[in-house]
């Protein structure tokens, strides 16, 4: 019983190595705090570990964990009566180190984006992050966030739409398109 134990704390390790960094990225587009995302991805992840039986021989432990992560993030907000955990200014951002095949990062001006998604109400936030960010599909998104494909287009529209609205962001936008 000891070796299976051991083995599975080795495969959960081995699983927590390779997703810490996206699960970071994640949680970082969620709260908008450094701190907030660490300590969001670590509330997630032992949570994942007690049921680690049950997630590592899920078909998709990663979407089971974004699920958790997410759930986790939403109850954060009902408890603190809160909509939205977003820093006033960015200036206590620490810079994430973008994937490489990340086109967003190549963007002028990334400040300007994460003060635009803090905006955002938590669900528009969450469809946007996990639909265009972590391109998901839709019915990804939807088990990602526990509610219909429907609330996914729904959020994801209304949240892109007050994106578009922000008028130094879509002007970054279409000088970056240019170059």
């Amino acid at each position: 019983m000891g070796e299976r134990k051991d083995a599975r704390d080795e495969e959960f390790q081995s699983f927590m190595i390779g997703r810490w960094p996206r699960l970071l990225r994640t949680a970082f587009l969620l709260t908008g705090e450094q701190h907030a995302a660490e300590d969001l991805v670590q509330t997630t992840l032992e949570q994942v570990f007690v049921a680690w039986r049950r997630v590592g021989s899920a078909d998709d432990p990663e979407a089971y964990t974004r699920r958790v992560m997410i759930n986790a993030h939403a109850r954060r907000h009902r408890r603190k009566l809160k909509e939205f955990l977003a820093p006033k200014d960015d200036s206590g951002l620490v810079r994430e180190v973008p994937d490489t095949g990340d086109r967003i990062a190549q963007a002028d001006d990334r400040s300007a984006l994460l003060r635009a998604l803090a905006q955002l109400p938590p669900r528009q936030r969450e469809a946007v992050v996990l639909r265009y960010w972590e391109d998901l599909t839709e019915t990804q998104t939807a088990q990602a966030m526990g509610c219909s494909v429907g609330t996914v287009k729904s959020n994801a529209a209304k949240g892109i739409a007050k994106l578009r609205a922000i008028p130094g962001l879509a002007d970054m936008v279409t000088q970056g398109g240019r170059n």
